[in-house]
């Protein structure tokens, strides 16, 4: 038996799996072994295992014997594995050190790397996994690699000619389950005469 994985936020008490042994006779099931911490309660006639206490996810995945044993003989028995596995929530969102940051670029500076942005995310494997964009790019006048963070301007600016600051919004995304959260950073881009 291989059930649908549990949240770690499962509350006590939840369905997890029916099991059901063919026989002639009535069967009482238990649990034989390898549920060690007592996560696991099985309902000794309808075969019904349901969680007993919370879930620790660094204990995950547990695999557990069931034994369904003949009600008038208790020497009549057969076992089956079911192994449980907990999914980790996407608790955290991402977040940079400062919402609010300020750079300066010379004009007339070719396409260069301004500054890299780095999030911070508390959450473990693809919960914590970030890819970065930007929210407002002024007209594609910046970029960011979505990989390592790093924004850069696209062209050369003139500070006659043009606005002399811009905000850029940029967000750190994870690839949470069941869903993605973001953070956001200011980046303010003074153009320098």
């Amino acid at each position: 038996y291989h059930p649908a994985p549990l949240s770690e936020k499962t509350p006590t008490d939840t369905f997890v799996v029916e099991i059901s042994a063919l026989y002639k006779l009535p069967v009482n099931y238990s649990i034989a072994s390898g549920d060690e911490k007592g996560y696991f309660i099985i309902h000794s006639s309808n075969g019904i295992v349901r969680t007993s206490k919370n879930l620790e996810l660094e204990d995950f995945p547990v695999k557990f014997k069931v034994r369904a044993t003949d009600s008038s003989n208790a020497a009549i028995y057969n076992e089956v594995e079911v192994k449980v596995e907990v999914v980790d929530e996407n608790n955290f969102s991402p977040v940079f050190p400062s919402s609010l940051l300020e750079e300066r670029l010379p004009e007339h500076s070719p396409a260069i790397q301004i500054v890299q942005l780095k999030a911070q995310d508390n959450d473990t494997g693809r919960n914590g996994f970030l890819t970065y964009g930007i929210l407002n790019g002024h007209g594609l006048k910046f970029r960011i690699n979505e990989t390592t963070g790093i924004l850069y301007s696209t062209a050369p600016f003139d500070y006659e000619e043009e606005p002399t600051e811009y905000q850029v919004v940029v967000y750190a995304e994870d690839d949470g389950i069941p869903e993605k959260k973001r953070g956001y950073c200011t980046v303010v881009i003074k153009i320098t005469d």
